[in-house]
């Protein structure tokens, strides 16, 4: 397991990066006529959630939370997207604040439950996953959690993140043919493939 550098890939040339066309047409293709999605915040309110954490949303989530959908009943993932300002119903640590705008602390997969060699501050790293640098899109129940990373090195990507380790999700990662990022997530549901179908 390797934790990230403080903001690494993080600067503000990343933060002032335009939302791809091609891929707010396929996310807005995806939810059209979707009777579970929530209305999408407008620009205002997401600039006073970015401002309250002191964060930019990366594209092209930011823009889809903006103007076409705060979330959606019926998926991603399998209990619904979630609006940007929500957490699962079993979300636990009501004790650990989260802040979003401190770095997501992995680079890499990392398997706790398996984990032989564990550091000494591995207890620490482990709430910096859970309560740092990502917003939660939603839940495939059991501790199953989909995050963003909002701040640091993996700014842009989606992590599944459980009760035994935490995988990136995307074809360069391994596991599965997706895309990375959110857009390359949303599509890989939206064409009913299981979320890890590498051979």
């Amino acid at each position: 397991m390797r934790p990230a550098g403080q903001g690494l890939g993080d600067g503000p040339r990343s933060w002032s990066r335009q939302a791809d066309p091609a891929e707010l047409a396929a996310l807005r293709a995806v939810f059209d006529g979707n009777d579970g999605a929530e209305s999408a915040l407008g620009w205002e309110a997401v600039q006073a959630f970015e401002a309250g954490h002191g964060i930019v949303l990366p594209e092209p989530y930011r823009t889809f939370v903006a103007e076409i959908s705060d979330g959606s009943y019926s998926g991603p993932p399998e209990y619904g997207l979630m609006p940007v300002a929500e957490l699962p119903d079993d979300w636990g640590g009501e004790e650990q604040e989260r802040d979003l705008s401190r770095p997501f602390p992995l680079v890499e997969a990392w398997l706790w439950e398996d984990d032989s060699d564990l550091a000494e501050d591995a207890d620490e790293i482990l709430e910096q996953v859970y309560n740092h640098g990502s917003v939660v899109l939603g839940t495939d129940g059991c501790a199953m959690n989909w995050h963003l990373v909002v701040t640091g090195p993996h700014r842009g990507h989606v992590w599944m993140i459980s009760d035994v380790g935490a995988v990136p999700f995307g074809a360069q990662f391994g596991f599965t043919t997706a895309e990375p990022g959110f857009a390359g997530w949303v599509r890989h549901w939206a064409e009913n493939k299981p979320w890890y179908d590498a051979a």
